[in-house]
């Protein structure tokens, strides 16, 4: 596993990672949370070695980075935001650097090389030298790098940016199949990519942890988590009819599409009781359903408190 105790990072007079812990499973991807600037980069460049923290310690499967950094390092896969390339070599020839660094016999290399390469559909850029490739290709040889060595830990700092909507889809799927045996720390900031890899997710802000939580215990929290909404044409008028009723608490209305959100105390279904109380007052309405939460929402209100959603 991946595990961190009372990590902190100081710059000068500015603390960027403030006694973070935590930590992370075999199985278990783990999204890495937070707006620009609340130290997540720092964290993660601390937990692979890369940044000596102020104080703390961080290990890698039982191995500390601080004191065993290679044994620590041959469990991990580390893909940095904006991961550094050798622009001059070719595909495959910065993979076998990466290879022969990582002490990999000749044989091994081939067959770890060629089955990565299919792994990330990089065959077609092989032979084609890096700086020559577009920020989504690049992004994957990145992540070639990372998960070359069959690592039991993974760390991943933004491994979709730049991949368009089918690479994206590709990576995402990849992810999912690494995370089944090993313990995947990842860091995005794409909130769809939360939901659709992530089994817990930690948000921090100002260098600390303000949430530990599952995608669904987030998703609770959100004030949209199970408010009906309904197309109406005179949202005056279904106001005033559900205004008072039991439950009820309040109202917004959408600016796009017009839709009317009803929220309630309780979170329960109230869809029928709405439908019928609108159906009393003779009240026209269409397309009721009931909302799912909305994870940015959730996500402002934890690092912005009092901003508006």
């Amino acid at each position: 596993m991946i595990e961190v105790a009372n990590l902190r990072k100081q710059f000068g007079s500015l603390l960027a990672v403030d006694n973070i812990s935590f930590k992370a499973r075999p199985g278990e991807v783990l999204g890495f949370l937070g707006p620009n600037g609340a130290g997540k980069s720092s964290t993660m460049r601390m937990i692979s070695g890369f940044l000596v923290p102020t104080s703390g310690t961080a290990s890698i499967y039982g191995h500390d980075i601080a004191n065993a950094p290679i044994a620590a390092k041959k469990s991990l896969g580390y893909l940095p935001e904006g991961a550094p390339l050798y622009g001059e070599m070719n595909t495959e020839e910065f993979l076998r650097f990466i290879a022969r660094v990582r002490g990999m016999d000749k044989t091994t290399q081939v067959g770890r090389i060629n089955i990565t390469l299919e792994r990330l559909s990089l065959k077609s850029v092989a032979h084609q030298s890096i700086e020559t490739l577009s920020k989504g290709f690049k992004r994957r040889v990145g992540l070639a790098a990372a998960i070359l060595h069959e690592p039991s830990a993974l760390i991943l700092d933004e491994p979709t940016d730049g991949l368009d909507p089918n690479q994206k889809h590709e990576v995402r799927a990849l992810i999912r199949e690494l995370s089944k045996e090993r313990t995947v720390l990842l860091s995005t900031h794409i909130l769809e990519e939360v939901e659709a890899l992530c089994s817990r997710v930690i948000i921090i802000a100002h260098g600390k942890i303000l949430a530990d939580a599952t995608p669904a215990e987030l998703l609770a929290k959100s004030r949209y988590d199970r408010a009906i909404s309904i197309h109406v044409t005179d949202s005056i008028s279904a106001r005033a009819a559900l205004d008072g009723m039991p439950g009820v608490t309040g109202f917004e209305q959408n600016a796009v599409d017009g839709r009317l959100y009803v929220f309630t105390k309780t979170k329960v279904r109230a869809d029928e009781a709405i439908a019928e109380r609108l159906r009393m007052r003779q009240v026209a309405f269409t397309d009721m359903r009931i909302e799912r939460g909305r994870l940015d929402e959730v996500f402002r209100s934890i690092t912005m408190p009092g901003a508006k959603s």
